[in-house]
């Protein structure tokens, strides 16, 4: 589980540069992949919002892969300068067949930046359609804070959980994406 906020921090926002990067990859694996994570809640919030840091993980690309699609998607990375990373996970005995890919790319600073995918293999997942990506259903996006996912401190981990305990459909929803007061 992810460590508790510094909430004099909260307010920053996610570089640009990440941000278009990480979208400019999605859109060529979008009918192909299910985004679960931080860039699953971003899909799930109301398009335009403002990129606070705090309110979803953009650190790296967490997508489920159907069996039938991992050699095309790995294909597309591949051409698209990603390379398999070696973790510590990789050899662990996993359900979803673990495997990580990343990218290099120099910024307009001449720093350079990297775009990290974890990627996983999973053919029964409960989705929905949200913003043009098929992502995780919240429900069970919740659950993966347990195993898969660490940070369950952002907002919209933190407002779905609510939203969800009321009744209502967290997909949309304007608290995915604000500030808590």
């Amino acid at each position: 589980m992810g460590a508790p906020h510094n909430i004099k921090r909260y307010g920053e926002v996610w570089p640009e540069f990440r941000i278009r990067h990480g979208l400019e990859i999605l859109e060529k694996l979008k009918h192909r992949i299910i985004l679960s994570g931080g860039w699953a809640w971003h899909f799930m919030s109301e398009a335009g919002h403002t990129e606070y840091k705090h309110a979803h993980d953009h650190k790296d690309i967490d997508v489920f892969v159907e069996k039938e699609n991992v050699a095309e998607v790995v294909i597309i990375l591949q051409q698209e300068g990603f390379q398999k990373v070696w973790t510590r996970y990789d050899h662990l005995p996993s359900e979803e067949n673990f495997r990580r890919y990343e990218k290099t790319v120099e910024i307009e600073n001449g720093k350079s930046h990297r775009i990290t995918i974890d990627f996983f293999e999973r053919n029964d997942l409960e989705t929905v359609e949200s913003n043009g990506f098929t992502v995780v259903k919240p429900e069970v996006l919740l659950s993966f804070y347990r195993n898969i996912h660490s940070n369950d401190k952002c907002w919209a981990v933190m407002a779905a959980k609510d939203l969800l305990e009321k009744g209502i459909d967290p997909v949309g929803h304007p608290r995915l994406s604000e500030m808590p007061k």
